[in-house]
């Protein structure tokens, strides 16, 4: 067994057990009735749909979607892709490594919760280029661009990126409606944030690991955006915390499925009606895993706050506002070097006191 280098390793009380548990309970939802009349001619079709959601939401954070509409061809198409430029020599593949300025393209020492993560990676953004603050810093007005990179190797991954985004788009759009309905909330309730999203898409590179039992492909993490929507490979690896016991669950893969979970944004807009769950990535030493998340995040200029409709006297608001874009860019800052205290989290905005509630307007 080769020495691993210990940049990599989990303290103990976060190793992984090579012992797995399989998912029982994520709920698989079938989608089909958004594609046909059905949702027209039987509204109950689609208030199954709504209450499956919003069941899975409550009691997971996590669900599965099948007959969602995004073209088989197309999920195909990215993973060949993606296959075809991890594939590459490091030396390609770093033509087009991401920095603190350039903060996309291919990268390999990335970190989650101050600890390596046994994998590399390719990020773009569904806009092109894409705003955000130019700082975290509250008084800074100033926005910079961010713009992909894309490897001359394969040529076919930039049309292949940009086909897929546009197919997730228009599937994180009804899945937003869906969680809209479930709250009680008109469907388009949250289709204004994303005007000028921030989301973005990570092809994900897990290699064999020589010691799984020490190292994860990405550590123990929420998801920071609105909704998150994986695609992954027949190897699986993901590892979901499950809210009644902590124990950590295996999410079995299921063919030409979708894995989607609520995100810290989410948890937020729904004053903890939902909450995003933490999950982590196994890896093996055996089989290579390759798997693809969207991430949909609104504009930089968003002001994250408790939907109003879902606020009251007896039910008030659990986080002070805050700005989306700002949040993001501290986060993204922590993706290059190795932080001293630990990243920004939403429980920094959660209101505890009650001189938190009179604070409750101001935003960072």
């Amino acid at each position: 067994m080769g020495e691993v280098d210990p940049t990599f390793i989990q303290d103990l009380e976060h190793r992984p057990k090579l012992s797995i548990i399989e998912a029982e309970g994520i709920p698989v939802v079938d989608l089909s009735v958004l594609n046909s009349p059905d949702a027209v001619s039987y509204p109950s079709a689609l208030d199954s749909v709504v209450s499956e959601i919003g069941k899975a939401c409550k009691d997971w954070g996590f669900f599965q979607v099948i007959n969602h509409g995004v073209p088989l061809e197309q999920s195909q198409k990215i993973e060949k892709a993606s296959r075809k430029f991890f594939a590459q020599p490091l030396e390609e593949k770093v033509k087009i490594r991401r920095d603190e300025v350039k903060v996309l393209g291919y990268y390999d020492t990335e970190h989650t919760k101050n600890v390596r993560d046994w994998k590399e990676v390719f990020d773009f953004t569904v806009q092109n280029p894409t705003i955000v603050p130019a700082s975290r810093h509250p008084d800074d007005k100033e926005v910079v661009e961010w713009h992909n990179q894309w490897p001359e190797y394969p040529p076919e991954l930039r049309e292949a990126c940009k086909e897929y985004a546009e197919e997730l788009e228009k599937l994180c759009y009804k899945l937003m409606e869906l969680i809209a309905l479930s709250l009680g909330l008109p469907a388009d309730t949250f289709h204004g944030f994303f005007k000028d999203q921030t989301s973005y898409v990570r092809l994900n590179h897990y290699p064999p690991c020589p010691t799984p039992d020490l190292a994860l492909g990405v550590g123990r993490h929420k998801d920071a955006g609105a909704l998150t929507v994986l695609a992954q490979d027949d190897v699986g690896g993901l590892e979901v915390k499950r809210k009644s016991d902590g124990e950590w669950i295996r999410v079995k893969p299921t063919l030409d499925a979708f894995i989607i979970n609520v995100g810290d944004i989410i948890q937020v807009w729904s004053n903890e009606t939902y909450e995003s769950v933490e999950h982590r990535v196994m890896v093996n030493s055996e089989r290579e895993r390759f798997s693809i998340p969207f991430f949909f995040n609104p504009a930089h200029y968003t002001i994250v706050k408790p939907s109003e409709e879902l606020t009251s006297e007896k039910n008030p608001p659990r986080y002070r506002p805050y700005n989306w874009g700002k949040f993001l860019v501290t986060r993204k800052g922590s993706n290059f070097k190795k932080l001293d205290v630990e990243n920004i989290q939403i429980y920094h905005f959660r209101i505890s006191k009650l001189a938190d509630r009179l604070e409750a307007l101001s935003v960072i």
